[in-house]
């Protein structure tokens, strides 16, 4: 059965969604251990990662930047490759690139930076020094500055603040209008927003955000980074001063370029806090390659044809949503959002596992796994029922009928369900304190465990280096599961899975730390007689 129907996904919704946004730590390890490098080195042509013992994939995902985001433009290619074979001065480049960058979007003037994030970061330098070198070289510390805080609306807290705060303000957060307003001060150096429904739906939305900000004569920067490029500029035209987006997503341009745009003069001083220019960003570094390579992007994307490109999108869903709902049980539907972040159509694929006995996570891994390798953003099970998500939004011409053979293959060989194992009983009780040594990359570290059990389920806190999380669990026999997790909402994300065994008063196995990849622990049940 195929359906169709409209919803709105937006950067934070899809970035949770995808379950596989980082492998788990024993896979790293394999590949760690599994892809050495071919005996004569790189080899130029289909096979280049191929050529050091990398595996390509198809991205039926998304653009996410784990997976390298979005593949240039045939013309953005070409672009670069003229760029690289002439020296240019870089002052004067972007200066010119700027100027025709405002042609192209109607913005006041524009900029290519180093990804989005480094938009972020020199749109905030620009903000708290306004392109005064004596207050560029002190940056991050910012003693003495007359503006140093920023404020942040609760709905628009999230990982890539980061970028943000590296310049070293305070954060001021507000949850209504009326803490908005009480919030602005004679140290407000700007307001950010993370676009999307969030800051759409809130009384504290960017139009309101806006009208109180010019008030006080203080800019707004609004971080679209995952949306299409709108021309007027939507966040602009709703009073926003300033719009960073995404070089290597929708817009097809360098994975490591991003796009500033606004009020000029404050574009023209992110440009001077940033690299070549010398201090602390001169990190974010953007060659002459990836600024000739975005405005290439940004030419074609006002020439595109974005409706032919979204009927190609749902023909592809459609071709593998007939295959696939031949078989019996599995049923498709296909949403088209409306958002202007990650606007791409998505198929999902359910069956019921009563019938098809695979679920949706382990199909994922198994398109993952196995050749030809297709990213996804991973499956879901509720109750009998398993699904799988398709995005066409990066795929290539053919590559449908690919991933619809592929899918219709694993399912048609799945075998019938089977009734789950009941859970050994547990080995031990381990209630109480642990403490817990984890062994880094190039560090240790001393977390604590606080543990309640019942039965076979573990409840309690994780206490980090600096902040304690709610953890759950399970011991089965002697086989423990822990999971911890600080979520966006705090602007950072941190995510823990202790596996491992218990053996008496010890534990020890491999920790998952999501993006941060793996490590190793050991615990010891806690001593009181030593404090």
């Amino acid at each position: 059965m195929l359906q169709s129907f409209k919803t709105r996904v937006s950067r934070r919704e899809l970035f949770r969604r995808s379950a596989l946004l980082t492998l788990p730590a024993i896979v790293w390890e394999r590949i760690a251990m599994a892809a050495p490098g071919a005996a004569d080195g790189l080899r130029v042509g289909e096979d280049i990662y191929r050529s050091i013992g990398v595996r390509p994939l198809i991205n039926a995902r998304g653009t996410f930047t784990i997976i390298s985001g979005s593949l240039m433009l045939p013309e953005v290619r070409a672009a670069i490759d003229a760029a690289a074979q002439h020296h240019v001065h870089l002052d004067e480049l972007m200066a010119a690139v700027g100027a025709r960058l405002a042609e192209l979007t109607k913005a006041e003037f524009g900029m290519v930076s180093s990804g989005c994030s480094a938009a972020l970061t020199h749109a905030t330098s620009a903000c708290v020094a306004g392109g005064n070198p004596d207050l560029h070289v002190r940056i991050p510390n910012l003693t003495g500055f007359p503006r140093d805080e920023v404020i942040i609306p609760r709905h628009s807290r999230n990982v890539y603040d980061a970028a943000v705060r590296a310049v070293g303000v305070r954060i001021v957060e507000v949850g209504t209008v009326a803490e908005l307003d009480a919030a602005f001060g004679p140290r407000t150096a700007m307001v950010y927003i993370l676009a999307g429904p969030e800051a759409d739906k809130s009384p504290v939305n960017t139009r309101a955000i806006a009208q109180l900000a010019n008030q006080k004569r203080v800019p707004v920067l609004v971080d679209a980074a995952a949306e299409i490029l709108t021309v007027p500029n939507v966040h602009l035209e709703n009073g926003a001063t300033l719009v960073a987006y995404s070089g290597g997503k929708c817009i097809r341009g360098p994975q490591s370029a991003g796009l500033l745009l606004g009020r000029k003069d404050l574009v023209r001083a992110a440009w001077v806090h940033s690299a070549p220019h010398h201090g602390f960003s001169r990190s974010m570094k953007v060659g002459k390659e990836e600024a000739i390579g975005m405005l290439m992007a940004v030419e074609m994307w006002v020439k595109r044809d974005h409706k032919a490109e979204w009927n190609r999108w749902m023909a592809w869903l459609d071709s593998i949503a007939t295959q696939v709902s031949r078989i019996d049980g599995v049923t498709t539907t296909i949403a088209e959002t409306t958002e202007l972040s990650n606007r791409t159509p998505t198929l999902t694929i359910r069956w019921d596992r009563k019938r098809v006995g695979i679920s949706g996570a382990d199909l994922a891994r198994h398109l993952l796994d196995t050749e030809p390798r297709i990213a996804t953003p991973g499956g879901r099970d509720r109750g009998d029922d398993a699904s799988i998500s398709i995005t066409p939004y990066q795929m290539a011409s053919g590559e449908e009928k690919i991933v619809a053979e592929k899918i219709h293959a694993a399912l048609s060989k799945a075998p019938r369900a089977t009734a789950p194992a009941p859970a050994a009983a547990a080995a031990a009780d381990i209630s109480g304190q642990w403490d817990v040594q984890i062994e880094y990359l190039a560090s240790a570290s001393t977390h604590t465990l606080h543990l309640k059990q019942s039965g076979t389920r573990l409840e309690g806190s994780h206490q980090g280096d600096f902040v304690s999380r709610d953890l759950t669990g399970t011991i089965e026999g002697n086989t423990v599961q822990i999971s911890s997790s600080y979520t966006e909402r705090h602007g950072d994300a941190l995510s823990f899975r202790f596996t491992g065994t218990v053996a008496g008063d010890a534990m020890s196995g491999t920790l998952d730390m999501g993006e941060y990849l793996a490590a190793r622990w050991t615990a010891k049940r806690h001593d009181y007689r030593r404090g």
